[in-house]
């Protein structure tokens, strides 16, 4: 892009000046040779690490003997040749061929440079669709390596670089890490030393699960949970024939963060996404690969675009045996905006269930209808052409699709050893209530398990959060091996008083108890409101838990 604008400048010079055309040629031969650069080590490195190029590298070149002790003398003048053969042959050319057409342009090329620069501004976005291209755009296989051939080694550097995956830091420091440590994972032990009820609320060892992710789904909106009564009556309704938590809350405020903590177990951090890293989200564990290892078909439900923030290179990860997007369905069945309609996406998974015979399955499906635009395919429920009718219409609608699968589920053989989880990828801002934008109502949301694999009714009042829901169901079918996997979770069925809840925003943390609540601000550097007692606590948990997940996430 710099050596168009560059030409596009000379251009308008009726004078070609030696400073513009030797300026350009700098320019130019600097990108060149730093491509070559970041290929070769690329290339020299990727055996080693098992992945492409990134500015990790950066944290090693205050050591550069340590670094280069992996190579054998062999690899390393290979290298020194390549480097200096290709850079004398980009020279020769560069030189004799094409840096001779500088001093040629003139202002009837402006046209062109204009074009060029349009189509490069094209390119380097990846099109002309809503979301730039990401690693989602390159991920399209289980073998990784197959997604790494086709990653950009010089692209994959420059946006790690950017997204500063090399830096190190902790910016939630606030403890010593040794305190910081036994504060957060003291609690968690604190909670999983109450012996548990022997009485297991599930009637049946191998159940089949059916994850739902409602998008934006408020307790703001949810009749038992205080919200209005009249926007979700059929979740409302269900929450009579499961277990309700009403003390359940996100860990984030974005999709791609509800996502990880959820399938993942795994605090999402506040001004990074993991999902966007593969390098680190590979490493992360998967709710479903137990059950894909005791051999159910397990498989994701989408209908919109998996490339939209770096969702597809995170599923890849999981294991899964089939992934299910917008791109597999007719386009008359999307809005304008996000994807595939809720009841569209919801026939289809049913109509899949239909043909598992007597296989386990283990089926996610995430609904997108409810994202603002909030454009649904029926009459609004809500008739004023108000941003907050919008909202409440649109849950209306989504929660009609889903009852509507859900009664045709019932008719099932399979129903009776059935499960069903719903829950919300996040909160929402609307309906807006007074006080801080980032207070406990925000990201308080339901969850709900019905399902005629449920063995227990009532209402669980622990408080808890999205990246406990892994851990309470692998406890509680006695997958007791991978529970190591997610440091961060407890069991929700475990009554005690140390419960909590913890969520993070852009810079800063809310923790939420029985005794109270308390939201931190790391820019203010202080508590920003609170409520309730044992304050002083429940802000050295915040600390303690925001640290300790944000350092969990430099060491993957």
């Amino acid at each position: 892009m710099l050596p168009i604008l560059s030409l596009g400048i000379m251009a308008t010079f009726t004078d070609k000046t030696t400073f513009l055309i030797k300026s350009l040629k700098v320019i130019t031969f600097f990108y060149v040779v730093f491509s070559i650069v970041m290929l070769l080590v690329d290339t020299v490195i990727y055996p080693h690490w098992g992945i492409r190029l990134d500015a990790t590298i950066l944290t090693y070149l205050n050591t550069p003997t340590e670094m280069l002790a992996s190579l054998k003398s062999s690899q390393l003048i290979i290298a020194v040749v390549i480097f200096i053969s290709s850079v004398s042959l980009t020279y020769f050319f560069f030189s004799k061929i094409i840096s001779k057409n500088f001093a040629k342009t003139s202002s009837r090329d402006l046209s062109i440079f204009a074009i060029y620069f349009v189509l490069i501004v094209i390119g380097i976005r990846g099109g002309l669709q809503k979301t730039s291209i990401n690693h989602s755009n390159i991920y399209f296989s289980t073998n990784q390596y197959a997604n790494h051939l086709a990653n950009n080694g010089v692209w994959n550097f420059g946006h790690s670089y950017f997204n500063e995956i090399y830096n190190q830091d902790n910016p939630y420091a606030l403890l010593q890490e040794g305190k910081a440590h036994k504060i957060a994972y003291t609690r968690i032990k604190e909670i999983h030393e109450v012996k548990s009820s022997d009485k297991k609320i599930l009637n049946c060892s191998n159940p089949n699960i059916i994850l739902i992710i409602w998008e934006s789904l408020t307790a703001k909106v949810v009749g038992p949970l205080n919200g209005y009564p009249d926007v979700t009556p059929n979740l409302n309704r269900l929450s009579n024939e499961g277990l309700l938590f009403t003390n359940f809350y996100a860990n984030g405020d974005r999709s791609d963060k509800g996502l990880v903590s959820i399938l993942s177990g795994y605090y999402p951090q506040c001004k990074k996404s993991i999902i966007k890293t593969p390098t680190k989200s590979k490493n992360l564990p998967f709710i479903t690969k137990p059950f894909v290892d005791s051999s159910y078909n397990c498989s994701f439900y989408y209908g919109g675009d998996l490339n939209f923030g770096n969702m597809n290179s995170y599923l890849l990860n999981a294991g899964l045996n089939e992934i299910v997007s917008g791109a597999d369905f007719d386009k008359k069945n999307w809005n304008s905006k996000w994807g595939v309609h809720d009841h569209v996406v919801l026939e289809k998974a049913f109509d899949d269930l239909k043909l598992e015979g007597t296989s386990s399955f283990f089926k996610t499906i995430f609904t997108l209808t409810s994202h603002e635009p909030y454009e649904i395919p029926e009459e609004p429920r809500f008739k004023e052409d108000t941003e907050i009718d919008r909202f409440k219409s649109a849950h209306y609608y989504t929660d009609h699709s889903i009852n509507q699968f859900l009664e045709k589920a019932k008719k099932e053989d399979w129903w009776d050893n059935t499960l069903v989880i719903i829950t919300a990828d996040h909160g929402h801002r609307l309906p807006i209530v007074k006080g801080n934008h980032n207070a406990p109502q925000k990201f308080h949301i339901p969850m709900l398990w019905i399902g005629g694999a449920l063995d227990s009714t009532g209402v669980i009042e622990n408080f808890g959060s999205q990246k406990d829901i892994g851990y309470t169901l692998l406890s509680e079918l006695n997958y007791t091996n991978q529970l190591a996997d997610y440091p961060f979770s407890k069991n929700l069925l475990i009554h005690s008083s140390k419960n909590y809840a913890h969520y993070i925003f852009n810079n800063g943390y809310g923790t939420i108890d029985k005794n109270g609540s308390v939201l931190y601000d790391y820019h203010a550097q202080k508590i920003i409101e609170s409520s309730g007692t044992d304050i002083d606590t429940l802000e050295l948990l915040g600390q303690a838990l925001t640290q300790s997940a944000y350092q969990d996430y430099l060491d993957r």
